[in-house]
């Protein structure tokens, strides 16, 4: 029950919404206690003595408790609503952030169904829990203690009979809670794998319909929804188990209490009306121990639930500032690889062995190498989007890690190998990361990315809706369009990763006179990782990698004549051309 602890301390954030709740639930408590004390008063002193007077002014009075009743009861509802609200809104706001500081590795690792259900279904049963489930367990027990302590006053022999039901609801109550927990944990994983094909088929449909596997993913689904209703079957089996036990356990009591109080009576020791409040006690007991059974399932949800949570929030972000880290400010151009070694989290062997290189000022590098062969994770490396696990990247004779990631990364453009396009116009993705660039910059950056052409033939222009993930656009607009957005920030170091694999090779290579002319007036250094060796041959140095190493470099008419790899590269490219 530890992370459902840490929810009850964040209630701190809202003490005085939990503080009206908590006053509107003793206030109520006082009132049910005093209704069957009315009652008592009625009978007793009322009915019995043939005395009217009472009996009206008796039910005066309740109608004033009752109305009592039905404002403390909104009261406690609405304020455990509000902080309940508060709780998810601060959960929800927590886990985001947490997840955008995560580090790439953690992504890299953790299903996107999963982090969504905990997100939404998770925190929602804490909600629940807050809001409607911890409030009537506090409720339940603060009755089951005064009304206890009432029926003690009233007849401590025929009391004693009563309360002999609390401890055991409550050993089987907690004998419930303790057996089940993995259980409740195991409904929301497979909720999180439902989600997960639901969400995979969303992303994919176009591929699924190209190759009929609509009856397979039907199949796929409707397999873990059994999964599901086979678990959400088990936990009913775990509740069937335990409170018909409790049930039987409050018919028996009442039995007790009516048999045993009636003896009282007849014997007058007790009288009708004592006998009438006694037994409407009986229901304020036998209420708060029915509350608490319901409230076990939807605890025990809610702890597995916390638990899920706070799993995220808890995660050890890998890459952060350190201690005395720098601003990234003045870029000289060096960039330099010092022996680097990098393995992928849970990966079997190395994506780098002992890379060294060192650019100079202004300079062009291209890298090029088959695929998997490591061209990427060396642009991966130099914004800190994993941390090496051996050796050194420096930046003017500075190691990266030395650098606030706010600064180093918001001065390298990169312009990923695979497009990402958010909803909203064409402009608002253009300007993602510059949202104040006046228009005359959007088009000028649109125009060496060699797209504004195409979105002005649009009839809504640059305010034209896309699609969810850039659906109604080709791979090689969105690809332009991702150039353009990285040229509109403050970058110093540009990376453009395989940046038009998706265009035509005239474009493509209009694309690349442009930037050529950008990255050498503009940037300290630019990168250029590709495939085609027609985009790289202008570059001042080209990198050649080959199985996570570094197996020669220079220019294009050097490699032409010392490296056998980039001539059988060259050889196969143009024999595909041709």
């Amino acid at each position: 029950m530890q992370s459902l602890n840490r929810v009850l301390g964040s209630l701190n954030a809202y003490r005085f919404i939990a503080i009206g709740a908590v006053v509107s639930l003793l206030l109520l408590t006082a009132a049910n206690a005093v209704t069957p004390q009315l009652f008592r008063w009625a009978i007793d002193q009322g009915i019995a003595q043939k005395n009217l007077q009472i009996v009206l002014y008796s039910a005066a009075l309740m109608v004033l408790v009752a109305v009592g009743r039905g404002l403390f009861n909104f009261g406690q509802s609405f304020w455990a609503e509000a902080a309940s609200q508060g709780v998810a809104y601060d959960l929800r706001n927590t886990i985001f952030t947490k997840i955008q500081n995560l580090s790439f590795s953690y992504h890299d690792q953790s299903q996107t169904s999963q982090l969504l259900t905990r997100i939404t279904s998770d925190i929602e049963q804490i909600r629940t829990f807050v809001g409607t489930t911890l409030i009537q367990v506090v409720g339940s027990v603060v009755t089951l203690v005064s009304i206890a302590i009432i029926l003690l006053l009233m007849d401590w022999q025929l009391a004693l009979i009563t309360l002999v039901m609390v401890p055991i609801a409550g050993f089987l109550l907690a004998q419930f809670l303790t057996r089940n927990q993995k259980l409740f944990e195991r409904v929301q994983e497979q909720l999180g794998n439902l989600n997960g094909v639901l969400q995979e088929n969303l992303f994919g449909i176009r591929v699924v319909k190209a190759f009929v596997r609509e009856p397979v993913e039907m199949g796929r689904y409707s397999k873990l929804n059994d999964d599901l209703i086979a678990v959400n079957m088990r936990t009913i089996r775990a509740i069937a188990n335990t409170f018909p036990v409790i049930f039987l356990l409050s018919n028996l009591i009442t039995l007790a209490v009516v048999g045993y109080g009636g003896a009282e009576v007849i014997g007058e020791r007790f009288s009708i009306g004592e006998l009438v409040a006694f037994n409407s006690y009986l229901m304020f007991i036998l209420q708060p121990i029915l509350l608490i059974g319901f409230a076990a399932p939807v605890i025990a949800q809610a702890a597995a639930s916390a638990e899920r949570v706070y799993e995220v929030v808890d995660a050890e972000i890998e890459i952060r500032d350190r201690p005395n880290a720098i601003p990234f400010e003045k870029c000289g151009g060096r960039i330099t690889f010092e022996n680097v070694h990098f393995r992928y989290p849970g990966a079997a062997t190395e994506a780098l062995k002992g890379i060294s290189f060192e650019t100079k000022p202004k300079e062009l590098i291209a890298i090029l190498g088959a695929t998997g062969s490591g061209k990427s994770t060396i642009m991966n490396l130099i914004p800190r989007f994993y941390d090496v696990t051996e050796g050194a990247v420096r930046i003017d004779g500075r190691d990266v890690r030395d650098l606030t990631l706010e600064s180093l990364r918001s001065h390298i453009g990169i312009v990923f190998q695979e497009t990402t396009l958010f909803s909203g116009t064409i402009r608002d993705n253009l300007t993602y990361a510059a949202p104040n660039a006046p228009l005359e910059r959007v088009i000028e950056v649109a125009k060496t990315a060699q797209i504004h052409d195409f979105i002005t033939s649009l009839p809504d222009g640059y305010e034209t809706l896309v699609g969810e993930r850039g659906v109604g656009l080709s791979g090689g607009q969105k690809q332009r369009i991702a150039v353009a957005r990285t040229l509109l920030t403050d970058y110093r170091i540009l990376i453009l990763d395989d940046s038009t694999s998706a265009v035509d090779a005239k474009t493509a290579a209009q694309i690349q006179e442009a930037l050529d002319e950008l990255m050498r007036l503009h940037t300290c250094t630019a990168f250029v990782i590709a495939q085609r060796i027609s985009t790289v041959r202008n570059a001042d140095r080209i990198l050649l990698m080959n199985q996570g190493q570094l197996v020669a470099q220079g220019t294009h008419d050097e490699l032409m004549h010392s490296s056998p790899l980039y001539g059988s590269i060259l050889e196969s490219q143009v024999r595909q051309a041709a």
